[in-house]
């Protein structure tokens, strides 16, 4: 496995000694936000129902890839978190390592929310909104859904992009 390890996913392009998949994630990280925040504008003052509709369709399809690569290069090619920070930073004191593991099950409580909560959201609105979407009696759950959403989505990029800043990042 170490050879496909080194061969496969194992450096990064940020300049940080982290792997492909974690550059990778964080720059999604970066981009989730402002692309939610544009569906969210098409929707609330564009009234432009049928493009907001696919932008979350489409920023739901490109997570869901991101995050299955991801994991498959964390779980499967690197072993687990642990291993990664471990070959980064083989100096890391126990202190920082306890921080970055504090700080990684703060993310996965919102990481594993936001997939539950966006999956609810997205597959509601799909079965209640018709085609070409409309504002209907589903509106105002789908609303709270959203937000919510939206919510959860913003503090797992910033909670991911906490913890690969304190963990390779900064020495």
């Amino acid at each position: 496995m170490h050879l496909l390890q080194s061969a496969i996913m194992s450096h990064g392009f940020l300049g940080y000694n982290a792997t492909f998949m974690l550059d990778l994630i964080v720059c999604a990280l970066i981009l989730v936000v402002p692309v939610l925040a544009t569906s969210i504008f098409l929707v609330r003052v564009r009234r432009n129902y049928v493009w907001h509709r696919r932008v979350q369709l489409f920023l739901a399809g490109v997570l869901l890839l991101a995050v299955v690569g991801f994991e498959v290069d964390v779980q499967l090619v690197h072993g687990g978190w642990q291993n990664i920070v471990h070959q980064a930073r083989p100096d890391i004191s126990v202190d920082d390592f306890n921080f970055a593991h504090t700080l990684l099950r703060i993310h996965l409580v919102f990481a594993v929310s936001t997939p539950l909560l966006w999956a609810l959201t997205l597959s509601l609105a799909l079965r209640r909104f018709g085609n070409p979407p409309a504002p209907s009696r589903h509106s105002p759950w789908h609303r709270w859904l959203g937000w919510t959403s939206a919510i959860d989505l913003t503090l797992t990029s910033v909670t991911g992009l906490l913890f690969y800043y304190f963990t390779f990042m900064t020495r």
